[in-house]
């Protein structure tokens, strides 16, 4: 049977009208119990697909959540989707999953994308690269529900699901220090992104309260990869006075730096410590295993989605309060620089 039967064809085969089978369908009141059980049986028989586009414009919803990730290769996005998916499947929505791949042109298209779509909200994870965000504000004058996790930018007074990066890089820093490191070297990631500046922030105020000199030699700004933090230690043992330690951006980073220091034959954590970001699943399984922050991924896609729901049950709304959740850090210790 063809997938393009339509309600028409379901009336011929039961001898009634389509307003009556349109209506049995939609369990309407004033049609029978009877006259639905065989509408319904007659409708699985034939193999009748309801027309959803068709449904979302008679609605005005279509049941469905966009969700912007700058890439499905790095785990930390996974998870979070995980997280957004485990919501939506419990309120009733389907998740679409665009990747923008750190691109700016990429990221603009996929909101045009589910703004053609006519998708009910758009989650997103800002692309590395940065142009305008134009994009974003054509969303909100159109009334699109928006909610950014993660990747935020200043720039934007848009809802939003984070971890509190200072606090993480504050943690980061000290917890090297703590552990006898003299030179603590940070590798940083694009500075237009608020998560990337407020980790930065976070070593500079953690330096700070322990009586350590600022040393802008030992900010190494990368493109949160692992190329970056190779770069990184290549440039940092090419100091008059190299670091011993390394706060890295993220865990590709300090992945990257790891390979590099290994090329070097430096001893971790022996001679040299590192710390990075996120939690990547690689970073219990390398030698040494990494030492990095986690950054609560599910939760923070549970609570991006409920923020979602709450910003879609109140689009009518006029002056609504932008709201930003912030979560904990959780440091995750283990020996790439744990040498006491």
């Amino acid at each position: 049977m063809s997938l393009t039967v339509t309600i028409a064809d379901i009336a011929k085969k039961l001898n009634t009208t389509s307003a009556t089978v349109s209506r049995a369908l939609n369990d309407h009141p004033a049609i029978s119990i009877r006259t639905k059980k065989r509408v319904l049986q007659a409708a699985e028989k034939l193999q009748y697909r309801r027309n959803t586009v068709a449904s979302s414009l008679r609605s005005g919803q279509t049941g469905i959540i966009g969700v912007i990730i700058p890439s499905a290769e790095i785990n930390f996005f996974g998870s979070v989707v995980h997280g957004i998916e485990n919501m939506a499947n419990k309120n009733g929505y389907n998740v679409l999953i665009y990747q923008s791949n750190e691109s700016w042109e990429h990221e603009k298209k996929g909101i045009e994308t589910f703004l053609n779509a006519r998708v009910d909200g758009i989650m997103v994870s800002m692309a590395k690269e940065k142009n305008d965000y134009t994009h974003f504000l054509n969303a909100r004058q159109a009334k699109m529900p928006i909610v950014f996790f993660d990747r935020t930018s200043d720039e934007l007074d848009i809802d939003s699901v984070v971890i509190n990066d200072h606090k993480a890089g504050y943690m980061a820093t000290t917890h090297l220090v703590a552990q006898g490191y003299k030179r603590i070297a940070h590798i940083s990631g694009p500075q237009h992104l608020k998560v990337f500046k407020a980790r930065l922030e976070g070593y500079k105020a953690a330096l700070k309260k322990l009586g350590k000199p600022f040393d802008a030699k030992l900010i190494y700004n990368g493109d949160v990869s692992i190329d970056a933090g190779r770069e990184a230690v290549k440039y940092f043992l090419g100091l008059p006075k190299p670091p011993d330690a390394i706060f890295a951006v993220e865990d590709f980073t300090a992945l990257g730096a790891i390979k590099e220091l290994k090329h070097h034959n430096i001893s971790i954590p022996k001679d040299f410590g590192i710390i990075g970001f996120a939690n990547e699943s690689f970073g219990e399984h390398i030698s040494p295993s990494l030492s990095t922050i986690d950054q609560q991924t599910v939760n923070m896609g549970k609570e991006a989605f409920q923020l979602m729901l709450k910003l879609i049950e109140e689009k009518t709304r006029k002056n609504k309060t932008v709201q930003k959740i912030i979560l904990e850090p959780i440091p995750v210790f283990r020996d790439s620089s744990l040498r006491k």
